[in-house]
């Protein structure tokens, strides 16, 4: 530090206070990065790394960008998981005595990133927080692009698992934990979720119950929390207070956007727990992780970005309130109906910004012009919807709009003050139209009437000295001078003053051009400062309206979503559903919403379903792969979710009765991450469902037990079911496809229990399939002949068919005879440690002669998994 330059001296003084975070450090027209900050900044934007002496020693690595690109490169630091600290030079260099005095105004992390309000981007951008006390967590949720504030509690002995649930639920960039909590293994399982790129961990005494609630009190300008709905719930408060104390460090400002703070219970809504939205590909596929594919693709017709924010949080959020879907359906129903009130909505839509976010940036006064033109022309896009909607004299719809402010006089504001095409920097002029400021004026005339002044003074000085090609010019060094030819030098008046001699010609001064010179360039530097001046007020001002701006945008938001999904009842044939309390799933045709438009010229082949929690609470469909059981079952949990978000559904009719929650079960892979198995993530998964579901729920099962040994596996299927169908406030209706077609029998034993199957034709040693759903069930699997349709060689296919009829004729000497024959010389395995029946042991084995005497054609499913303990019991007698 000591061989150092001044400036370097305060690099490394404000380096010191933000260690973690990359230094974007103003020097002029750059900002600049040095040492390992530069060598990592110039891999991460793709720049150039120099170097620079500074003082003795060896040369400093270096890179840098322009000012007025900020925006640009610091997403692309923020995107690849970095912190950055913006440094400002705070005072006038020219007013500056020594150093220029800088300042950290901002620090940009994960979740405090405002893109442009013209950015395509429209994910919401969370900062949680958690606070863990006894046997419960406190949890915060903000998004500092739009000003969204509210929190919840988590408590009970499912405390980890619902947050786990809910964040991952959320997808928030960053979360806020205490040090003193950050290596526990709990906490850490509550952190680990893939959206969270940053980790921010803070003193304990930031979470304390008395520092919290000051902190929302002051933010709010409240004497109590109970109106917020956060009463005396400590953990909440000191998650609340915390998240606001963060963003006030790393944001320098009031945070005035941030005007709400909403208790949230997860009860209000649909619990879409993360098996569940990945199971059903509700917002990412499971190919790649992308829109294509999914449930929000086919809905996703909105125009804005917070329309785009506000339909992946619906989705997410299915509504329980029976009053709230049914007026989301008028709503969708009214816009699907009226053509002209759909073209209306959908044109003003399209010049719509996305004013929750330029707003905020407003209030947190980082926006240029060009973000408060688009606010601007948002806004006067608001009438043309009113209107349209008012002509409709539709219901709720419009209700909805009668509090939608146009605020005009924050429009008229911008229009004539804010020049249309001004420039994205707001320090360089351009800014505010002419005939607004006095002042502004008189400088503007200044600087613009120089042209003139200078051509006029060009003129009057060749007349004078009769010199023909006299020119006055201008450099930032020398400023405004003359410029005579050497040959012309002997024509110079005695008033010009020498200021520079050239190779060819000579330049001079007068005290004209220089008082002149003196007079436009202070009027060019003043005129920078009052348009800034006057920027910042109009910009504060405007901010003072955020509260009503930001509640237009949200209007605006569900005006967008309700016109989406009358877009996609119209484009895809979807009817209206009729949403009750009752325990019914009626749907007559219904389709799979995704799966149908990706038939490739196919007509896809709908399906009745009915369910209750009576007669028909559990439907077991048997039928080979391919033949469609799985696009069933989860087109009916589609179907459910989507009328209970208040969209139209695929299919002829829909009676939906409303459901709690949608829970899935689907397919198998390992979490090798976690060390968990193909089998111990299935039973995860199967625990919750059982754990958590009641009467009210939907049940989504496509195959149980697959993961482990065929008994063991028809075994616990067998449970599951029975457990399901009588436990005590459970019944839920539940769909269970299963290859098992030996559980089919259980229908002997369960009333409530009915079999479906998937038909098919058999023809000539080939299936076809037919796609429908028909009563009964299979009793093969047909998956040889699968397995032929997927390209097995012909040899392989024969094998499988012999063996398969072997194994149907309970033939055990004949199979273990052609194994021998097909088997190849190998050495002999040895035999495992525990005892384990062979399928294929060799007869004299007293177990095997006492399974070989069962009369299996007449025995009943209780006799035989009676008969399997009796077996089981003596394989594992010790002898």
């Amino acid at each position: 530090m000591n061989s150092t330059t001044p400036m370097m001296k305060q690099y490394y003084r404000i380096k010191k206070e933000y260690p973690d975070s990359i230094l974007f450090f103003r020097m002029g027209d750059f900002y600049e990065m040095f040492s390992e900050d530069a060598k990592v900044a110039s891999k991460v934007l793709g720049i150039a790394l120099t170097s620079r002496a500074k003082g003795e020693g060896e040369k400093i690595p270096l890179c840098g960008i322009p000012y007025h690109a900020l925006d640009r490169y610091l997403e692309k630091m923020v995107d690849s998981g970095f912190t950055v600290a913006i440094c400002e030079q705070v005072e006038d260099p020219k007013k500056a005595k020594g150093i220029v005095r800088r300042e950290i105004v901002r620090v940009v992390t994960a979740s405090t990133l405002i893109r442009s309000g013209t950015d395509i981007k429209s994910e919401n951008t969370y900062l949680a927080c958690v606070y863990p006390g006894k046997d419960e967590y406190g949890f915060a949720i903000v998004d500092l692009a739009t000003g969204e504030f509210r929190g919840t509690t988590f408590e009970g002995k499912d405390a980890k698992f619902n947050l786990k649930t809910e964040i991952n639920r959320l997808e928030p960039k960053e979360i806020l934990i205490p040090v003193s909590v950050s290596e526990q293994k709990d906490m850490k399982e509550i952190y680990s979720s893939e959206s969270i790129l940053l980790v921010t961990k803070r003193d304990d005494w930031w979470f304390t119950k008395d520092q919290a609630e000051n902190t929302l009190k002051e933010h709010f300008n409240v004497l109590s929390l109970d109106g917020f709905g956060f009463g005396e719930k400590s953990t909440l408060i000191s998650a609340g207070g915390a998240t606001i104390s963060y963003l006030a460090e790393t944001q320098k400002s009031a945070l005035e956007h941030i005007n709400t703070l909403k208790y949230y219970s997860l009860s209000e809504n649909m619990v879409i727990d993360p098996s569940t939205l990945k199971n059903l590909e509700i917002l990412k596929n499971s190919a790649d992780g992308g829109k294509n594919g999914t449930l929000l693709q086919i809905t996703d017709y909105t125009k804005t970005a917070m329309g785009k924010r506000l339909i992946r949080n619906w989705l997410v959020n299915p509504l329980l309130d029976l009053n709230e879907i049914n007026r989301r359906l008028e709503m969708v129903e009214c816009i699907r109906n009226v053509y002209a009130l759909l073209r209306g909505i959908d044109s003003s839509l399209e010049n719509i910004w996305d004013m929750e976010r330029i707003i905020s940036k407003i209030s947190l006064e980082t926006a240029n012009a060009r973000d408060i033109i688009a606010l601007k022309n948002s806004l006067k896009s608001i009438p043309p919807i009113k209107d349209v909607i008012y002509k409709t004299e539709s219901g709720p719809l419009k209700e909805l709009v009668q509090n939608l402010d146009e605020a005009s006089d924050v429009s008229e504001l911008i229009e004539k003050t804010i020049i249309e095409d001004a420039p994205l920097s707001i320090r360089d002029g351009g800014l505010i139209r002419s005939g607004f400021d006095e002042e502004l004026d008189r400088l503007r005339k200044i600087t613009t009437e120089g042209k003139t002044f200078i051509s006029n003074m060009e003129e009057k000085e060749r007349a004078k000295t009769g010199i023909s090609n006299l020119k006055v010019k201008y450099n930032k060094v020398f400023g405004y001078f003359i410029e005579i030819s050497r040959t012309n030098l002997s024509k110079v008046p005695d008033d010009y003053i020498r200021k520079q001699t050239l190779v060819n010609a000579e330049r001079f001064i007068t005290p004209e051009l220089k008082e002149y010179e003196e007079q436009v360039l202070n009027a060019q530097e003043r005129l920078f400062e009052v348009e800034y001046e006057i920027f910042c007020k109009i910009r504060r001002q405007i901010g003072q309206e955020s509260r009503r701006i930001q509640e237009s945008a949200r209007i605006l938001a569900r005006i967008d979503v309700l016109s989406s999904f009358a877009k996609a009842a119209a484009s895809n044939n979807w009817r209206k559903p009729s949403i009750n309390d009752s325990d019914r799933i009626n749907i007559v045709e219904g389709r799979h919403p995704v799966i149908e438009r990706l038939t490739f010229g196919m007509k896809f082949v709908p399906n009745d379903l009915l369910l209750d929690t009576h007669d028909k609470s559990m439907i077991i469909i048997t039928g080979p792969n391919m033949a469609g059981k799985s696009t069933y079952i989860r087109q009916v949990a589609l179907i459910v979710l989507l009328a209970q978000i208040g969209s139209f559904v695929p299919a002829k009719e829909a009676e939906i009765g409303i459901v709690d929650r949608i829970f899935t079960r689907v397919g198998a892979s390992d979490y090798l991450v976690r060390g968990l198995s193909t089998f111990m993530v299935e039973m995860n998964e199967t625990a919750n469902i059982l754990n958590n579901a009641t009467s009210k729920s939907l049940i989504i099962l496509d195959e149980i037990g697959r993961g482990t040994s065929t008994y063991d596996g028809l075994s616990i299927a067998w449970a599951v079911v029975e457990y399901i169908h009588n436990h005590d406030n459970l019944r839920a209706k539940t769909l269970f496809a299963t290859h098992y077609h030996e559980l089919a029998e259980i229908v002997k034993l369960l009333p409530g229990v009915k079999n479906m199957s998937m038909a098919i034709r058999e023809w000539n040693e080939e299936i076809i399939f037919l796609y429908k759903v028909i009563e009964g069930s299979v009793d093969r699997s047909y998956g040889v002949e699968v397995a032929r349709l997927a390209g097995l060689p012909d040899e392989v296919i024969k094998r499988a068919r012999e063996v398969l009829n072997d194994l149907e004729n309970k033939d055990q000497k004949m199979i273990a005879g052609k194994i021998r024959k097909g088997r190849r010389t190998r050495e002999k395995s040895p035999e495992p440690k525990a005892k384990q029946l062979s399928l294929f042991s060799d007869m004299k084995d007293p177990v095997i002669k006492l399974i070989s005497e069962l009369d299996t054609n007449n025995l009943t499913p209780l006799q035989a998994l009676e008969e399997l303990i009796k077996l089981k019991d003596k394989i594992n007698k010790p002898k």
